[in-house]
């Protein structure tokens, strides 16, 4: 289960306000990628947090809501399908996770950031691998970034229901992928990630 831990060091070494920051949606075919930072109450108990993957979607759902009320300051940000065509989708989490930070209404002068990689960040960082699992805050950010992600999906289903994208929320399943091939992609597609469409017309 995630702690404080990291965060208590965070202000033990002087820093006034932790966040933590993640993201969701690297892996799917389409859509933006959403970044969440969150800034919690140092006493802050919230029963049933941890990492979004770990949650079912009703549970994610009812954390998001006391997240939203409870933390000292959240934002939530995305980087569009064309963005990450252009700058590759490392590069595309980052930015969404920069615009993250730089939403919250309290400015974060210190940030736990889920995985390997903390580029470009105008505060100090500290990159930590399931940062969902071990850190409170950025346990805390997985939830809003997922719901968030997983709303948008329902809204893309309604605009382009051939690909099934509330059921699979994107992702390169056999029927998503098979629909891509039939249908052709859709504008919110991310055309560096339909690879499979080369390989059909080269075999």
């Amino acid at each position: 289960m995630p702690s404080f831990d990291y965060e208590n060091e965070a202000y033990l070494k002087g820093y006034t306000a932790v966040c933590g920051c993640d993201e969701a949606g690297r892996g799917p075919l389409c859509g933006p990628v959403v970044a969440a930072a969150v800034i919690l109450p140092r006493d802050a108990v919230i029963e049933g947090l941890n990492d979004s993957k770990k949650l079912s979607a009703k549970k994610r759902e009812a954390l998001y809501d006391v997240i939203i009320e409870r933390a000292v300051a959240y934002g939530i940000a995305e980087a569009s399908p064309e963005e990450i065509d252009e700058i590759n989708i490392l590069n595309a989490s980052m930015l969404a996770m920069r615009r993250a930070v730089e939403k919250l209404a309290i400015p974060a002068d210190f940030a736990i950031i889920d995985g390997n990689h903390s580029r470009g960040f105008a505060i100090d960082t500290l990159p930590l691998v399931k940062g969902d699992s071990l850190s409170y805050s950025v346990a805390a950010a997985s939830i809003l970034a997922k719901v968030t992600r997983d709303r948008l999906c329902e809204e893309h289903h309604r605009l382009y229901p051939v690909y099934g994208i509330d059921k699979h929320k994107g992702y390169p399943t056999k029927a998503h992928m098979d629909a891509v091939r039939t249908y052709g992609p859709s504008p919110i597609h991310r055309r560096t990630f339909l690879r499979f469409l080369e390989s059909d017309e080269n075999s």
